[in-house]
C-alpha cells in the first residue's frame, strides 16, 4: 500500500500510469509464480493419474466382457457338436447316453462312435491301462488290456480314489490276467526294500473273496466292522511314526475314477529302490471275485480297514480275512469284526 501511495504522488500523470501498470504486471507475475507449484506438482499429476485410471478400468471391463462372451460361445458350440458329452456331463452312464442318442435319433451312430471309441482314454473316464502320475492318460492301452494299473515312482500323488468298480470275474466274460492270482493288489516290490508310502489308506465297503495284509507299517491301524468267512487278525505293536506325503508344486493333485469294469486293479511301485508316494488312497465299494485282495509292503500314517465283506464259502477253518504278524502299528483299534458264513459273490452280467 505504501508503494501504491508513492506512485500516486508522482508529478506527471503519464509516468504514474506507466509505473502503476508495471506494478500490476509484476504483482500478477509473482502471484502466478506462487500458484504454479500447486498446479504443476500437485493438481496436474493427480488429475492425469485419475484420467488414466478411468481409461484403464474402462479398457479392462471391455476385455473381461469379450473374454466372457467368447467362452460362452465356445461352450455353446461344443455342446451343440457333442451331445454325447453333454449327456455324460449331466450324470448319465455311457450306455444310457448312447441309448438316448440312438433311440431318440438325436444323432447318428457315427457321432457316438466318434465320441466314445475315438475319445482319448483317461483315468477319470474309467479307462483301463497303465498310468504314471501325474498324467491322466495311460502309457499303455489296448483293447486286450483290461487291468487298471497305477505305477508310482518319483512323482507323489495327492489323492487316488477308486470307487464303485467290479473287478476280476465278478462280471461275465471276464478273467484274471494270465498268471495273476489277485484282483486288487496294492503294495511295493516284494523281493527288495521298495514300499508304497501312504499318508492315509482307506479300504472300505469292499467285497473280496479273501483279504490279506502283510508287511504293513502304520502309526494308526483301524480294523472295524468287517464280516468274514473265517478270520485271523494278528497285528503286533510297533513304534511307527505319523506320516503324510507332500510334493509341492510338482505333486500330482488327484487321480479319481468312479465306476468301471476291470480284470484287475494294481497299484505298485515298480522301480527297485524308489518308493511310490500317495497322501490319500481310497478303495471303496469294489466288488471282486476270482482272486485275493492283497495289501502289502506299505508304510502309512493311518490305515483304515472298514466294513468289508470277505468270504469264499469255505468255512471258518479257512481264514479268508488274514492280518499277519508282519503288520505293525503304534496304535491298533480293533472292534466289531465278526465271523459269519459268506458264500462266494455271484457273477453279474457286464451290462447290468
Amino acid at each position: 500500500m505504501l508503494i501504491l501511495l508513492t506512485i500516486l504522488r508522482l508529478p506527471y500523470r503519464g509516468v504514474r500510469w506507466l509505473v502503476l501498470h508495471a506494478w500490476y504486471v509484476i504483482r500478477a507475475i509473482f502471484l502466478g509464480m506462487a500458484a504454479t507449484p500447486g498446479i504443476v506438482f500437485i493438481r496436474g499429476p493427480v488429475g492425469t493419474y485419475r484420467k488414466l485410471t478411468r481409461f484403464r478400468n474402462w479398457l479392462l471391463a471391455k476385455v473381461e466382457y469379450l473374454q466372457s462372451e467368447s467362452q460362452k460361445w465356445k461352450t455353446t458350440f461344443n455342446i451343440l457338436k457333442s451331445p454325447y458329452s453333454l449327456l455324460r456331463s449331466m450324470g448319465f452312464s455311457p450306455q444310457m447316453a448312447v441309448s438316448f442318442l440312438v433311440a431318440g435319433s438325436a444323432v447318428g451312430s457315427g457321432v457316438v462312435v466318434n465320441e466314445t471309441l475315438l475319445q482319448e482314454p483317461s483315468f477319470a473316464d474309467g479307462s483301463p491301462g497303465v498310468y504314471e502320475a501325474p498324467v491322466d492318460t495311460p502309457i499303455l492301452y489296448n483293447d486286450q488290456f483290461n487291468t487298471l494299473q497305477i505305477a508310482l515312482g518319483t512323482v507323489p500323488v495327492k489323492e487316488i480314489n477308486i470307487s464303485d468298480v467290479s473287478v476280476g470275474t465278478a462280471y461275465t466274460s471276464s478273467a484274471l490276467p494270465s498268471g495273476a492270482t489277485t484282483t486288487i493288489d496294492i503294495g511295493g516290490l516284494g523281493s527288495v526294500s521298495t514300499y508304497l508310502e501312504i499318508g492315509h489308506l482307506i479300504f472300505e465297503k469292499n467285497r473280496c473273496t479273501t483279504l490279506l495284509l502283510t508287511d504293513v507299517q502304520a502309526h494308526t491301524l483301524n480294523i472295524e466292522g468287517n464280516a468274514s468267512d473265517g478270520q485271523s487278525i494278528a497285528p503286533v505293536a510297533g513304534t511307527m511314526r505319523m506320516r503324510a506325503v507332500g510334493g509341492g508344486h510338482h505333486m500330482a493333485q488327484a487321480m479319481i475314477t468312479d465306476g468301471g469294469l476291470y480284470d484287475r486293479i494294481w497299484i505298485n511301485a515298480p522301480t527297485s529302490g524308489v518308493n511310490g508316494k500317495i497322501d490319500k488312497l481310497t478303495i471303496s465299494n469294489a466288488f471282486t471275485k476270482g482272486g485275493a485282495c492283497w495289501l502289502h509292503r506299505i508304510k502309512a500314517g493311518t490305515v483304515d480297514i472298514l466294513l468289508n465283506e470277505i468270504g469264499a464259502g469255505d468255512g471258518f477253518s479257512t481264514k479268508d480275512f488274514t492280518i499277519e504278524t508282519s503288520v505293525k502299528a503304534s496304535v491298533i483299534n480293533q472292534s466289531d469284526n465278526v465271523e459269519i458264513s459268506i458264500a462266494p459273490p455271484a457273477t453279474v452280467t457286464a451290462d447290468s
